[in-house]
């Protein structure tokens, strides 16, 4: 499938894993796709979301706040749910990091590098990607483009990126038209 990406649309995904390691996650969300979307600053997705109103420092700042991202591999609302049962969190953090040393629990291996090889894709990340190919099927494309990506995202609807966008004050749905009369427009 990759091969069909356009050099953009393969920008994005790439500045969608540096936006994850800049989270400090281990994984690839749609919240990443999206900021991915918008760090590379050109492309049909990302003049749609600007048209919208929809910015990196905010995408980045409600993805943060949405995600519960901590100084930690677990969020507040994890650390509130163990204190309710008698576990300090940050104190078992500190424990591990005296043990193990600083950032034990990143998942960062030799060189900084994840254990893990590449940064994973979430299923709904995935997802995602598996509608952009749709999408672009259906328009009759033989590529998929940012804007694959941002319609795929909008047709996922229910992950962190789509509600990113929501809390910004965007439509999806008018994205979406947005999209499309911009590829009328240059067919």
């Amino acid at each position: 499938m990759f091969e069909r990406f356009t050099g953009k649309a393969r920008a994005v995904i790439a500045s969608s894993v540096e936006e994850a390691k800049r989270a400090d996650v281990r994984y690839v969300g749609t919240e990443h796709l999206l900021m991915g979307m918008l760090v590379i600053g050109e492309g049909k997705a990302f003049e749609a979301l600007n048209a919208a109103g929809v910015t990196l420092d905010r995408a980045r700042s409600v993805g943060a706040r949405l995600a519960g991202h901590s100084a930690g591999p677990l969020g507040a609302d994890d650390a509130a749910a163990l204190k309710t049962i008698g576990i300090d969190l940050e104190a078992v953090v500190n424990s591990v990091e005296e043990s193990f040393g600083p950032g034990a629990l990143s998942g960062a291996g030799i060189e900084g590098r994840s254990r893990w090889g590449r940064t994973p894709l979430t299923p709904r990340a995935k997802k995602v990607l598996g509608l952009a190919l749709r999408e672009a099927i259906h328009l009759k494309h033989n590529y998929i483009g940012t804007e694959h990506l941002l319609l795929g995202l909008i047709r996922e609807g229910d992950g962190l990126g789509a509600k990113i966008i929501i809390g910004e004050g965007a439509s999806l749905a008018e994205l979406r038209r947005w999209i499309e009369a911009d590829l009328r427009k240059a067919a």
